[in-house]
């Protein structure tokens, strides 16, 4: 049964919007046609360099042949579709900073959002928790963008137990291929077999797996004294004494980090861990200039 959350986003919308002016105002996509070019496009011809292009996609061969730096043109037969599966359970309800983990990633999808649809292609998207709490295919256009930014700040969205499986195997059932599908989660209660989905989902389409974590889902505070611990899907609650066990939970959550990290670099596919307390700008950054070069 889905729990009941309560949460105050009014001002959710104008945040997100003062973000991803920031955001798109900066280098942080780069050349967006360069990190997200669709398979099977071919070369079309070489272009003289401008301050608006990210410098990894130079072609320094090329540049040093013709003493002047070149960047290679694509011929684009189709627009894109850029698909977000975004964790909405319980356990991204929770922030021990001043930002929810849930608002971290909604922060993401609405600023990667924001510059597809500048580009011309389109953006879908579902909710999910242990059910699809919210779902739109993709299309084009700013009443899309707006869609997505209310469906991130509807507080009835958010809650309930946790089923990555059910969530990858919807889209699995109706998204066309050669989509890019960019799964925001904080991988917190992974059921059997998820490895296989998401091998299947990267065998279909772009993936790329983007992990949002809050600090104390990494390290437990140095208390000493006792605490309550609470499941945020089934409000278990278990009285321990952090200074016991912080270190075998420290170990616990390096070990399942890595079994995810493995999971998306296994099956070919992109991976990004980031934290609430840090930007994402530049993490993601760096991920998208690795595919730009890739992809040359």
């Amino acid at each position: 049964m889905k729990k009941e959350v309560k949460l105050d986003l009014s001002g959710g919308i104008k945040r997100l919007k003062i973000l991803t002016n920031q955001i798109v105002n900066t280098r942080f996509i780069g050349n967006y046609k360069s990190v997200f070019r669709g398979r099977g496009l071919e070369f079309k011809d070489y272009r003289p360099y401008t301050p608006n292009d990210d410098a990894a996609i130079i072609d320094w061969k090329a540049s040093v042949k013709s003493k002047k730096l070149l960047v290679k043109q694509f011929e684009e037969e189709r627009n894109l579709n850029i698909f977000f599966i975004i964790d909405a359970s319980s356990s991204m309800v929770y922030g021990s900073i001043d930002k929810l983990k849930m608002e971290y990633a909604g922060e993401i999808a609405a600023a990667l959002s924001f510059s597809v649809l500048n580009a011309g292609d389109g953006i879908g998207f579902i909710m999910f928790s242990d059910e699809i709490v919210k779902s739109m295919p993709p299309t084009t256009g700013p009443v899309q963008y707006q869609n997505l930014v209310k469906a991130l700040v509807n507080p009835n969205n958010y809650g309930g137990k946790y089923n990555l499986n059910n969530a990858l195997k919807f889209v699995l059932s109706f998204l066309k291929e050669d989509s890019i599908v960019i799964l925001l989660s904080d991988f917190i209660g992974l059921k059997n077999d998820w490895e296989t989905y998401i091998k299947m989902l990267s065998r279909k389409f772009d993936l790329i797996g983007i992990m949002v974590r809050d600090p104390r889902d990494k390290i437990l505070p140095h208390y000493s004294g006792q605490a309550i611990l609470e499941d945020p899907y089934s409000d278990r609650q278990v009285l321990v004494r952090p200074e016991l066990i912080e270190e075998n939970y420290r170990k616990y959550v390096i070990k399942q980090e890595q079994t995810v990290k493995n999971a998306f670099l296994g099956a070919n596919a992109d991976f990004v861990n980031l934290t609430t307390d840090k930007s994402f700008v530049e993490s993601i950054t760096n991920l998208f200039m690795k595919r730009a070069l890739r992809h040359r």
